[in-house]
């Protein structure tokens, strides 16, 4: 991480490169009269741009920092926690990666050097564009819009965290459906969560809605990729489907959208999406630096409104925390569906 981010005069589009200069990473120490529980109490970690200012640096703190490619700030609490607040640009590493970077760093903290697992894995030639290119696939999801507009203006939205138990998972994935199909969680929730938005939102039946979906492509390529592998392999797939039929069709229907839209990110589709372009499983509460379980972990703040990620509760009991950012009205109104429909899955999910 002891690099410099550059833009690329290369090819005269601006993107940002890496450039191995070896001054480090930030870290910044600070210290707060708040308590971890003044901020679960003001708003349950929800993101908030309030809290990435309190805990995480930022670019936009000092000109200095532009061009770093990995920020950490380490707060002090009144009551004794600590944070440690991350931020690390993309071009370097995905949200799984970065993951790994901190728990690695934690365990060489808390255990040594030896304890570390796994090493980060540098070599980016394990996926990267062919010579030439060979681009098979329709590639839409990384399509350029042209021009701004409202597509590309920044939406006002809120956030929050909706917790769902085991027992509120199970119930949607057995009220969801019709006959034996089963539906995994991921799926299920993805599935809820899409339907909730149509809903809250107001959509007519006949709207095109859009669903993106982020997928890890480690597992994927054939061979695949090494333990610990420092890079991004994290791309997007979308379904496509009107309104109306994700709110009236059952919930395995909507699932199997969703299965279709990441089931065609095989070997050959994302290495062609890899020259195209030259949040369940995630041990996000694995990260121990010597002074036990994390209380909360997860993103200070979310970029627009629409994003949602789902992660694992804190506590290691089947929870699932869905987080979600959307605008105010309609955040209001899919936190009222997302439990509504929960209940009455077996009934409300159906189709006539």
């Amino acid at each position: 991480m002891a690099v410099e981010i550059l833009e690329s005069c290369m090819d005269g589009a601006g993107r940002p490169e890496i450039h191995c200069t070896g001054e480090g990473a930030l870290l910044v120490t600070a210290r707060t009269d708040a308590t971890l529980q003044d901020l679960a109490t003001a708003g349950g970690f929800a993101p908030s741009d309030e809290l990435r200012q309190m805990l995480v640096p930022s670019a936009a703190d000092g000109e200095d920092r532009a061009g770093i490619l990995a920020m950490f700030q380490v707060t002090s609490f009144k009551c004794g926690g600590v944070c440690v607040g991350a931020a690390i640009h993309h071009t370097a590493a995905d949200g799984l990666a970065a993951l790994d970077f901190v728990n690695t760093w934690a365990a060489i903290a808390s255990k040594g050097v030896d304890e570390a697992a796994p090493r980060p894995w540098l070599d980016r030639t394990v996926l990267r564009a062919r010579s030439p290119p060979d681009v098979r696939f329709d590639h839409s999801e990384y399509a350029r819009r042209r021009g701004g507009g409202p597509k590309t203006a920044r939406v006002p939205f809120d956030s929050a965290i909706l917790p769902m138990s085991k027992t509120q998972l199970d119930a949607l994935k057995a009220g969801g459906g019709q006959g034996n199909k089963k539906v995994s969680t991921f799926k299920a929730v993805v599935a809820h969560v899409w339907r909730c938005a149509c809903m809250a939102r107001g959509l007519a039946e006949d709207d095109d809605t859009r669903l993106y979906i982020t997928a890890d492509a480690r597992s994927r390529v054939r061979p695949p990729l090494p333990a610990g592998y420092l890079g991004n392999a994290i791309f997007r797939a979308s379904a496509v489907a009107k309104a109306g039929d994700v709110v009236s069709e059952p919930l395995d229907a909507v699932a199997g959208r969703v299965s279709g839209a990441t089931a065609r990110l095989d070997d050959e589709y994302v290495r062609s999406l890899v020259d195209c372009l030259e949040q369940v499983g995630l041990p996000i509460y694995d990260t121990d630096f010597g002074w036990g379980r994390p209380a909360f972990m997860g993103r200070a703040c979310l970029q627009f409104s629409g994003l949602v990620y789902l992660v694992p509760g804190p506590d290691g009991d089947g929870r699932l925390d869905v987080v979600v950012a959307m605008e105010p009205k309609s955040l209001a109104r899919f936190k009222e569906l997302f439990y509504e429909l929960t209940k009455g899955a077996g009934v409300l999910c159906m189709a006539e």
